[in-house]
């Protein structure tokens, strides 16, 4: 599934909402990363420049997804949480489309520059041959905050997750 969806394949097979989200988590670690300049389409066609995140097996000690959302009674926060007390949330062939990223990083082994065709620390994730690409072998980021239009894994742990819907909710950040 993780090479289908960082071939695009997968991307292709679904639009994009049109609505970027945040994503936020006070730490995440991963054993690999890889990451390539890709191209996300909404249902009515427009294209969305992203960085393509292939995270191989992500542990993050909290998580906040936020989207405002126009409704026929007036835009809405959707917003997810889990983790924090309640524990580690983990996810595997974690692949994110990113606008983009900020914390305090540290990349081990990085490798930035390499043909994106030849990306291997996350399995199956591999971009356009002749693209810039990047990777690094473990990651730790403190004080993730994203803009992103997609996010899909291969298995998702939401310990304490909570869902709320409101008007005029706060978003993650």
């Amino acid at each position: 599934m993780a090479s289908v969806m960082a071939e695009g394949a997968l991307a292709a097979s679904f639009a994009v909402s049109g609505t970027s989200f945040q994503v936020a988590s006070g730490k995440l670690t991963s054993q690999g990363l890889a990451s390539y300049v890709h191209t996300d389409r909404s249902a009515d066609g427009r294209g969305h420049p992203v960085a393509l995140l292939g995270i191989g097996n992500a542990r993050l000690s909290d998580i906040c997804q936020a989207a405002e959302v126009g409704t026929p009674v007036g835009t809405v926060v959707f917003k997810l949480t889990a983790g924090g007390e309640a524990g580690e949330v983990t996810a595997t062939s974690l692949v994110i489309d990113g606008e983009d990223l900020s914390g305090n990083a540290r990349f081990g082994t990085a490798q930035i520059g390499r043909d994106a065709s030849t990306l291997d620390q996350v399995a199956g994730v591999k971009g356009p041959r002749g693209k810039f690409g990047l990777q690094a072998g473990d990651i730790e980021v403190v004080g993730v905050k994203s803009n992103a239009w997609s996010a899909t894994g291969g298995n998702f742990r939401l310990k304490g997750m909570k869902l709320d819907v409101s008007i005029g909710g706060e978003k993650c950040f």
